[in-house]
Order: structure tokens, then sequence, then C-alpha cells
């Protein structure tokens, strides 16, 4: 092989590889390959399930053996080109490719990228009576994890927060074994048959701590019950201990996350281009959100001006008071002008796309102005700035920069 044909290999590899990873937040044909894996998952999903039904199974079988045969076609291939594309990932580049190869292969990704495919391979290649582990298929629903940021997310949250969770697990199994032995001891001779040793009672320990009260097992005596009521009531602090744990890390996370993103767009716009860390993080926790469907008007010319917007994601197209239309995209921003000089807006805008929008609302902007006199002076420098450049108007709304971004 030359050294050309090498190097259209590797771009090739190179291209797959962005276009396996990048996802929603990818190209379109990137974006459009995830939605279409997604899609096959939940396919699948809802196959297994009914093909359990023997009603269903008989009508739509060969149904059924289709969409199987399509999807092992496809998470085969998937599966093969994540292998050979390994090499491309940022932390196995410096490896071997063999070594890249095996550590995607001994990953959690990879492993349940396996066990997608394997089941089927199993199930096809041993006899019929043990075509039951097909079943495993529904493991499937674990490659979302993949491409949902959002499951990302949980995943990392409850990695992260392990120790807190099998602290709470250790003090849940203590408490079960003390309710457990209290009830033991005071019901053995009433129930033997059920509560006659400590693992029995353990079962009704568990199971009461866990608010779920099966009524199989259910205390007769007077101590067993205020056992049992003090128990009920540290059950609901032992299922509360976790999900307060995960809700508060999970909001943590996407706090973070909006956070870094919110920065980083806010430091790119002149007006506060020149902000240093701490007056950017003021500006950010002013922020808040604001989703626009494709079509929706977002402002109005003429309307009175409350806030400046930063665009987020999404498109959006400006109808100026000449006729002219203007784009503006990720980390543009507009209406700024308007806010500060308490004028209406000059500009219709209109969302071109599913649109989130950061807004941030005059009051807080000249609040903050106020509260800190650097950051009003970085600002009014910039308004006579564009002021004197012929950028803005008195009555501008859409300085002439952002025009030409879009």
């Amino acid at each position: 092989m030359t050294q050309r044909d090498r190097s259209q290999a590797a771009a090739f590899r190179r291209a797959t590889y962005e276009l396996l990873e990048q996802g929603l937040g990818g190209s379109f044909a990137a974006a459009t390959l995830t939605r279409l894996l997604v899609l096959l998952i939940l396919v699948n999903l809802v196959a297994v399930a009914l093909e359990s039904v023997p009603a269903y199974d008989a009508q739509y079988g060969g149904w059924f053996d289709a969409i199987e045969y399509i999807s092992l076609v496809v998470f085969t291939v998937e599966y093969l080109l994540r292998m050979w594309t390994a090499v491309e990932h940022g932390p196995s580049r410096h490896l071997h490719p063999l070594r890249a190869r095996l550590a995607y292969a001994l990953s959690a990704a990879g492993l349940i990228d396996l066990l997608a495919v394997a089941p089927f391979w199993l199930a096809f290649a041993l006899p019929n009576s043990l075509r039951v582990f097909a079943v495993f298929r529904i493991v499937r629903f674990l490659k979302i994890a993949r491409y949902s940021p959002a499951m990302r997310a949980l995943l990392d949250v409850l990695y992260r927060e392990r120790r807190a969770l099998f602290g709470c697990l250790i003090i849940l199994l203590g408490t079960a074994l003390v309710a457990a032995t209290l009830m033991y001891l005071a019901e053995r001779h009433v129930q033997p048959d059920k509560l006659g040793t400590i693992p029995d009672a353990l079962w009704w320990a568990i199971v009461t701590l866990g608010t779920i009260g099966y009524g199989d097992t259910v205390p007769l005596t007077a101590l067993g019950k205020a056992i049992a009521s003090v128990t009920i009531f540290l059950g609901l602090i032992m299922i509360a201990l976790p999900v307060g744990i995960i809700a508060t890390a999970f909001s943590e996370q996407i706090h973070r996350r909006d956070f870094i993103v919110t920065w980083s767009m806010i430091a790119r716009v002149p007006l506060f281009a020149e902000l240093d860390a701490a007056e950017i993080a003021d500006v950010t926790r002013l922020l808040r959100a604001q989703a626009a469907e494709a079509g929706q008007v977002i402002v109005r010319r003429g309307d009175a001006a409350h806030s400046m917007y930063f665009i987020a994601t999404g498109e959006v197209e400006l109808e100026l008071a000449d006729g002219k239309r203007v784009r503006l995209g990720i980390g543009q921003f507009f209406g700024e002008m308007a806010v500060l000089k308490h004028t209406r807006r000059t500009a219709t805008v209109i969302a071109l796309t599913r649109t989130s929008l950061l807004l941030l609302d005059g009051q807080d902007l000249h609040a903050l102005m106020q509260r800190d006199p650097r950051v009003a002076k970085r600002i009014r420098d910039v308004m006579r700035q564009r002021e004197a450049e012929g950028t803005a108007t008195a009555k501008g709304d859409l300085a002439d920069e952002e025009i030409a971004k879009g």
C-alpha cells in the first residue's frame, strides 16, 4: 500500500469515527445516523416485548424475524466499525492499534455493543431449546446511553456518587438487620413459621424499609407493631437518602454543563469580550432560558425592549425596517442596544428552527452595571465605540457587527 493509499484510508477512518461519535450535536449525516440507530433500538425493544406474546408471535413472527435480521446486520456492522475506528479515539491515539481496539472492546460501551449482537448469534447457533437466551437482546436498551446526553449525565452522576450511594446501601442493610433482629425477638414465639429466625425476619425488614409492604408477614404483638412503626418511618428516610443524593448531583451536573456552555458563549460576545472571569460569572448567573419553535416570533418591530438575547442552539432571522433579512446562529446575540438605550425594537426576529435562547433582562443588565462600575464602563465604551464607528445608531437594536456575522 502506498503512502497516498494509507493517507486516504486514515482520512476515511477518521471520517467514519466522527460520523459514529459526533451524535446529534455533529453534522447532518451524524445526527441522522444517530436518530436512525436510536429508532432501531426502540423498535427492537418493542419487538422483543411483543414477541413474548404467543398471539402476536404467531401473527407477526415474520416481521419480528425481519426486524431482528436487520438489527443484527446493522449493529454488527456498527460494532466492527467502532472496533476499526477505535484508534481515532482521543485517549487511545497514542496506543498501538491492537491495544486501542482491545481497550474499546473491554470498555463499558464496547461490552454493551457486543452484548447487543452476541445474544442473537448465540441463539442462532444454539439448539432451539436454548433460543430463550435471545431475550437478552433487551440489553440493547443500554445502547441509548451512548446517544443520550441526559443518560450519560445520569450515569456519570451515579459513578461520581458511588461512594455515597454505597454508604446508603450499607446503612440500609444495617438498619434492616437491626429491625429484623428486634422483630425476631418480639415475634419468634407468636409466628415461628414467619419470624422464627433472623433470616426470615430479614425479608420482612427489607420489604418494610423499602416501603413496599406485601402484607405476607405482619406483627401481631404490641411490641412487634411498635417496632414495625419505627421501621416504616426509617424506611422513608432510607428511600429519601439515595434519591436526594442522585437528584442533587444530577442537578449540579446539568447546571455545571449549562454554566460552561453559557460561559463560553458570553465570553465570545463582543459586548462582554473584555470582562474578566468574575464579571462573566456575574452575567452568567443572571441569564434565563427560553425556547422558540420554528416559525415563532421572538421579538416584533416596535415592541418595547426588555431583554437582550443570546442564541444557544438553533437559528433566527431578523427582518429589518428596510426589508433586509439577516440570519444569526449559535453564539450570536441581538437586542442589546435597544435595552441599553431604552428604545423600541427596530427588527422582527423569527426562529427558523427550534431555538434555545438565553435572556438577560434589561433590569439585570442595568443592575449589573450599577453594581460594578468596571462593567458599566466597558459596556459604555463599547457603545461609544460602535456609535463612533457607525456600527450602531441611536435607535439601533442590532449592530452592523452582528449583521456581518450573519
